[in-house]
């Protein structure tokens, strides 16, 4: 097949396909016009679903509460164009109709405080992910750059049966190794790891071990490939180094088992700021100062990678997988 003709198949396949990011940071920092701008930039790059986070481990339940009120009502009101997700089924419907689907997720725990009933309340306006430690150990967990690897503590085996009873699903993803191995033995449930890269490709403090990426397969779960070039490599965000990590999980735990997460940010230097300001959450010895600007792959670039991934020989039915129906097959498990 010539590159004109597989170029020409790879864009009628994104576009017929479920394309489901299940990262996207949507917090309040950096420039407000580049928020609202970074919507219209998924639904052109065929976005059908995003998971969009909207707290973090430094988040209060307070805090949460009045920016999930706010995001309900900015999306609530354009029912022509967004679609808020209750259950799987909302997804596709969504994407028959033309629209962007769009639920919330949290990157830590912070807005459970320490009362694990709060999950069913966050989940019944919308969360449906979240993970328990972000980079730091917290009440429930050890962070992956903690200085400790103690795992879950006590709390925290409540706060993973709580989500398990709720539907929310459990990410594994920022958080320590033995914390994600007792996440993934305890749960009833699938485990994912919403935007997580393979070690094995590149060996930094926020990338999994091949004993990690087999547990999660091993319980129905999905590893979500992110598109950070710290995470990829030496600051290179490309379609090509994101291929690189999809097929490296496929061939090691099968294609049913990835997916995109790709943690795309709209304010890159203030993101930047952020992270040199609070250098405990992301420390130097990981390279977070190590550029002026970390690389991050562009959501608007997402067709790229289905090229990438058809490039490789992978089959119609398999990129459908990476791009959506995986996501898809866990979320109709979990969410209640």
């Amino acid at each position: 097949m010539s590159k004109e003709a597989l170029a020409e198949q790879a864009a009628k396949l994104h576009a017929e396909a479920l394309v489901w990011d299940n990262c996207y940071p949507w917090m309040d920092h950096g420039d407000p016009a580049l928020k609202l701008g970074a919507l219209p930039r998924m639904v052109g790059a065929g976005c059908d679903h995003v998971s969009l986070t909207v707290a973090s481990d430094w988040q209060t339940p307070n805090d949460t509460l009045h920016k999930l009120a706010h995001e309900r009502h900015f999306f609530l009101a354009d029912p022509e164009r967004y679609r808020l997700v209750d259950k799987a089924e909302d997804i596709l419907e969504a994407k028959r109709a033309g629209k962007l689907a769009v639920s919330f997720n949290f990157q830590g725990s912070g807005s459970v405080g320490r009362d694990p009933a709060l999950v069913e309340t966050w989940y019944k306006l919308g969360v449906r992910q979240m993970l328990f430690a972000y980079n730091q150990r917290n009440a429930f967990a050890d962070g992956c750059h903690e200085r400790t690897d103690a795992g879950l503590s006590r709390l925290g085996i409540e706060l993973l049966e709580e989500m398990n009873r709720v539907g929310m699903l459990v990410d594994a993803t920022h958080t320590g190794y033995r914390s994600s191995m007792d996440l993934l033995e305890r749960s009833s449930a699938p485990v994912v790891f919403s935007h997580s890269n393979a070690a094995a490709l590149w060996p930094h403090g926020r990338n999994i071990r091949d004993d990690q990426i087999r547990a999660c397969a091993a319980g129905g779960g999905v590893i979500g490939i992110n598109g950070v070039g710290l995470f990829l490599g030496k600051n290179e965000a490309t379609a090509e180094k994101i291929a690189d990590q999809v097929c490296y999980i496929a061939e090691l735990v099968g294609p049913q088992n990835v997916g995109l997460g790709l943690d795309d940010v709209f304010d890159v230097p203030a993101l930047m700021r952020l992270v040199r300001a609070t250098a405990d959450r992301w420390p130097d010895s990981e390279g977070y100062g190590r550029y002026e600007q970390v690389a991050f792959f562009p959501v608007d670039r997402a067709p790229e990678i289905t090229l990438a991934l058809m490039r490789r020989g992978m089959g119609e039915a398999e990129v459908r997988g990476v791009l959506g129906k995986n996501w898809l097959r866990v979320a109709t498990a979990v969410w209640r």
